[in-house]
């Protein structure tokens, strides 16, 4: 559920895989590792800190280097959207080369060589599980709005960019455990929408100095909230109101998906359990600073590991 990563764990968001999940360790993974995975050579080596599991020891080990393949091609895309100093114009040329050797990829044809260590191993899995490419190219076009876009004026088009950052993970994963029913979709997309909106709300002491506001403006006019104040992270009755609202809706979203678990076959229901209550328990880590995220991050601790994991046992 990329995951995605906003910038600094985007889109992140997915199910205990690509785009956002590390388990919940507080400090980050090593440069070119996930939970123990390694990254092919070639691969990006930014290192990010996430907090829900990716390709973890919970994973079915026959579909890891599947999921770690999706992984690597969701960071991957994501660090030339975001990291380093190439312009945009630089950034959005090199996801239009990406695209083309993702189609080129799916359809059993050589790739431009450019990235080996992402295609290489991608180009199996599509052809064994059959993946819907269209969810992979969702996440391009995600991160290709990522390079120009950095407000939103309503919820709606915040939703339509977790669509297409976080979503398509999360489907991609059902997809590989066989799952497709329209309810547990209907989940998942619950599950990851909420996975993105929560590292949003996290982030947003890191993500606002970086020029990006995913708060909707048209809660800034409920609050009475202008962009100077959230410019200089000015965290005062009317930005945390912004923000609380903002916080449970993403709850509410989240809890939409709290069924789907079941509908996972072994570990890995049990992996997506930890994936939902570390989502909550950040949200309860923000609620617990009175909602000051514009001033610090919250991060989750050994002690927070025990309380998913007891209200993971409890689901």
């Amino acid at each position: 559920m990329i995951p995605a990563r906003t910038d600094e764990q985007k889109s992140q968001t997915l199910h205990g895989t690509a785009a956002g999940q590390r388990s919940a360790a507080a400090a980050p993974p090593a440069a070119g590792h996930l939970n123990g995975v390694a990254a092919p050579a070639g691969a990006s080596g930014v290192g990010h800190y996430e907090n829900f599991p990716v390709a973890s020891w919970l994973c079915p080990p026959a579909l890891r280097p599947a999921i770690t393949a999706i992984y690597w091609y969701a960071r991957t895309a994501d660090d030339i959207a975001d990291e380093g100093d190439a312009p945009p114009e630089e950034r959005l040329a090199d996801l239009a080369r990406y695209r083309l050797d993702l189609n080129a990829c799916a359809g059993g044809l050589p790739t431009s060589g450019r990235w080996p260590a992402v295609f290489e191993p991608l180009a199996p899995v599509i052809a064994r599980f059959s993946l819907p490419v269209h969810l992979l190219d969702d996440l391009l076009s995600a991160f290709e709005q990522d390079v120009h876009k950095t407000r939103y004026a309503d919820q709606a088009e915040l939703l339509d960019y977790c669509r297409r950052s976080a979503n398509p993970v999360g489907r991609l994963l059902l997809h590989l455990y066989g799952v497709s029913d329209n309810a547990s979709l209907a989940q998942s997309d619950a599950i990851c929408t909420a996975l993105q909106l929560i590292n949003f709300w996290q982030d947003l002491s890191v993500d606002i100095p970086r020029g990006r506001i995913y708060l909707p403006a048209d809660g800034w006019a409920r609050h009475q909230v202008d962009e100077a104040q959230l410019l200089h992270l000015q965290s005062n009755h009317n930005t945390i109101k912004l923000i609380a609202e903002n916080v449970g809706i993403s709850r509410a979203t989240m809890l939409k998906g709290l069924n789907l678990p079941k509908a996972v076959p072994g570990r890995g229901g049990w992996e997506l359990r930890l994936v939902v209550q570390g989502g909550l328990r950040i949200l309860d880590k923000i609620e617990a600073t009175g909602y000051q995220t514009l001033k610090r991050r919250p991060q989750l601790g050994k002690w927070d590991v025990a309380v998913m994991l007891w209200r993971a046992i409890r689901m």
